[in-house]
Order: structure tokens, then sequence, then C-alpha cells
């Protein structure tokens, strides 16, 4: 609800209403309309056939692990010696002369 105050010093009050679920449920009505005219020119269809789950024969003793037979590859690891250039990074103490800031007080 709004306040809004007149020139002549009354107050009038404003209630303003969303309209999200109006715009909610025009898409979903517009969705459905484009969904039955899909299904209607056969663009979609619901041909639901009797299928089956593929058949899996599953046993196991408790407490043991099941057997599995794996085709990998073996990974190794090692070390080869290589020659590469390597920079070398050196320091030295030099003097130079550095910008300096100060205030000076004009006091008298």
């Amino acid at each position: 609800m709004a306040e809004y105050r007149n020139s002549d010093g009354t107050t009038t009050y404003v209630e303003k209403r969303s309209n999200t679920g109006k715009v909610i449920g025009i898409i979903l009505l517009a969705i459905v309309i484009v969904v039955g005219v899909l299904f209607a020119t056969g663009f979609w269809s619901a041909n639901v056939k009797g299928g089956s789950l593929p058949k899996i024969n599953v046993s196991a003793k408790g407490g043991d692990m099941p057997d599995v037979d794996v085709h990998s590859k073996e990974v190794v690891v090692g070390t080869t010696k290589q020659s590469v250039t390597v920079p070398k990074v050196e320091t030295k103490k030099t003097t130079i002369d550095v910008p300096t800031v100060g205030v000076k007080d004009d006091s008298k």
C-alpha cells in the first residue's frame, strides 16, 4: 500500500497489486497450448509400448569381494637425466639517488 499526500493536505492510500501471478499463469497457458499443438500435429507422440529391463543375474556371498576382471594400462613412473639451461639470478648492492618527499612548515 502506498501513501500519497495531496496538495490540500489530505492523504490518499493506493493499494498496488502485483501482476506476477497473472504473468506466470499466462506463461503456463502458452506452454500447455504449444505442447497440445505439438501432440495434435504429430510432431511429438506418446507411443508407449511394453518394454522390459535387461535381465541381470546377481549373486553374492556375505563378506566376499566380487570377482572383477580389469584390463588396464600400467603406469610407469621414474626419472631420467636431462641437461637443461637454468638462468642464474644475482643481486648486488649499489648506491643510487632516491627522491624524497617532505613537508616544510612556513611558520615565522
